[in-house]
């Protein structure tokens, strides 16, 4: 496998895990030691992990979410699917508010050929769509985070709660069906229940990793949530229990 599809599993792996040890992966991944640690010293550079002696821990487990270019590789055919099914569910004319985040880009991307007025949380969203002939885009205004380029703060929701929109696009950093939607930062949970107020429709895009964990911010409760597209592989036991509260399921 190349370097980034290496780089990928070793932060799949730290998803269930307390941490990883440098001889463990070597060995899981078929690669050498040095290598192995130069990842390690790549990924922590990025902030996407922490290292200590003889391994690293997630940056996750430390209320931290990974950076968007790190993110941006995770499980991008899973984004990808989730993505394009998302915008199936999309009728033309509706108004739309799309989260932030990697796969809320891909979102973006997959409604360019869509009829709607669009609420894009992000200005990567706004770069991907500002030629789009058919979204009508409106902007919630206020800062953006560095680096993930994402809008928040009480200009941005207010932009957001003078809305009324059919549907919201939501990217949970997690979501269970005992604590609900999560997030790792406390403006972003702020806006995303902002978002989920606004709305006559809540649809979650979260791939099946983030169905297994617990972030930081709480954003909603479980039964708020309309749909949810998720991946083939995404956790039964935790779909179940999340169908179990009403939540339309949906595998891709």
């Amino acid at each position: 496998m190349d370097g980034a599809e290496r780089r990928s599993r070793i932060l799949t792996t730290l998803e269930g895990r307390e941490r990883v040890g440098v001889a463990d992966l070597a060995v899981e991944l078929n690669a050498s030691e040095v290598t192995i640690r130069k990842d390690l010293d790549d990924l922590a550079a990025a902030g996407a992990l922490r290292r200590v002696r003889g391994g690293a821990v997630s940056a996750a487990r430390r209320g931290l979410t990974a950076p968007f270019v790190v993110r941006e590789r995770e499980a991008y055919p899973e984004k990808e699917r989730i993505a394009r099914a998302a915008a199936e569910l999309i009728g033309d004319g509706e108004a739309v508010l799309l989260d932030s985040g990697t796969t809320g880009l891909q979102t973006a991307i997959a409604l360019a050929d869509h009829a709607i007025t669009l609420m894009p949380l992000s200005a990567r969203e706004i770069a991907a769509l500002v030629d789009a002939p058919g979204v009508a885009l409106v902007l919630p205004g206020g800062p953006v985070r560095p680096v993930e380029l994402a809008f928040n703060g009480a200009v941005a929701e207010r932009g957001v709660a003078m809305m009324r929109f059919d549907t919201f696009l939501l990217t949970p950093c997690a979501i269970t069906a005992e604590h609900g939607v999560t997030a790792y930062d406390v403006d972003d949970a702020t806006i995303k229940r902002t978002g989920i107020d606004a709305a006559n429709r809540v649809i979650a895009l979260a791939e099946g990793r983030k169905l297994a964990r617990t972030a930081m911010a709480a954003v909603c409760e479980p039964g708020e949530i309309d749909i949810l597209i998720t991946d083939r592989d995404a956790p039964v036991a935790a779909t179940d229990a999340l169908v179990e509260l009403g939540i339309e399921v949906v595998r891709v």
